[in-house]
């Protein structure tokens, strides 16, 4: 069994300022830590239910967060960025079993976090037929085109929620809540042994996990400065809808994605 782990910060235990996820300051160390130790937590549950291959993604702004040195010794890392259309899922093809997905974050345009964001900070939302994208949904949509279901998720509670209205069968873990600019968060024991324990219970019922991708599929970002707005519109079939807002449709999740790494 071949297993994707994707891992991002902002959702991992304790994760609660916009500095602390720049790599070198003071408050990155620990929460790089236990965004490494959440990660491994979910290759240990992957072990133990029968994974034999393991690639880990660091899917946060450098791509290179974790701390290679705690990883089981068959684990596969993916450090830095290819810079390709499937971004957080970078390298996933078919051979995949499952994909999974730790400290991830609510979208932009909620609350659910103080750090709710859309790959980056430009957008006030972005929409993927008409409901909120988060990191979670565009990978997920890819994933699924390339016939690998995502069975696992990690991250803050409103996230948990908002998976499970796409596909109510993933494992969903809520490490930490929201509360304005505040979060209410699990320790980080508790947090890695839920993560071990639901990413082994997802890969062990991971045939009950399907998500559908539309088609066709219109992306619609509304961007927080207007000549971002101006600067998509250039790109070919990009429509702006007003000074601050565009939209793109095509049949497949592959062509919106491709536009939306020219565009956002």
């Amino acid at each position: 069994m071949k297993i994707y782990i994707s891992v991002d910060f902002e959702g991992v235990a304790c994760s609660t300022s916009w500095s602390s996820t720049n790599l070198g300051d003071i408050e990155h160390g620990p929460l790089a830590k236990e965004m490494t130790l959440e990660a491994v937590a979910a290759c240990q549950g992957a072990l133990e239910a029968g994974a034999t291959e393991i690639y880990v993604k660091d899917a946060h702004d450098s791509g290179r967060n974790i701390d290679f040195t705690l990883f089981p010794k068959d684990v596969r890392l993916i450090l830095d960025w290819k810079y390709s259309p499937d971004s957080m899922i970078c390298g996933l093809d078919s051979s995949f079993d499952a994909v999974m997905y730790v400290g991830y974050h609510s979208p932009a345009g909620s609350n659910g976090s103080p750090l709710s964001h859309t790959m980056n900070r430009k957008t006030n939302y972005i929409k993927l037929n008409g409901k909120l994208a988060s990191e979670f949904l565009i990978h997920a949509y890819i994933a699924a085109s390339r016939g690998v279901p995502s069975v696992f998720l990690s991250g803050d509670k409103a996230l948990c929620s908002h998976v499970h209205s796409f596909d109510p069968n993933i494992t969903a873990v809520a490490v930490k809540e929201g509360m304005g600019a505040a979060t209410i968060n699990l320790t980080p024991e508790l947090a890695q042994e839920k993560i071990r324990e639901g990413a082994r219970t997802a890969l062990l019922n991971r045939a009950a996990c399907h998500m559908d991708v539309p088609s066709p599929l219109t992306m619609e970002i509304n961007y927080k400065d207007h000549f971002y707005a101006l600067r998509a519109s250039y790109y070919p079939g990009v429509t702006m809808l007003d000074d601050f807002t565009v939209s793109y449709t095509a049949d497949s999740v592959e062509d919106v994605m491709t536009a939306r790494m020219f565009i956002l």
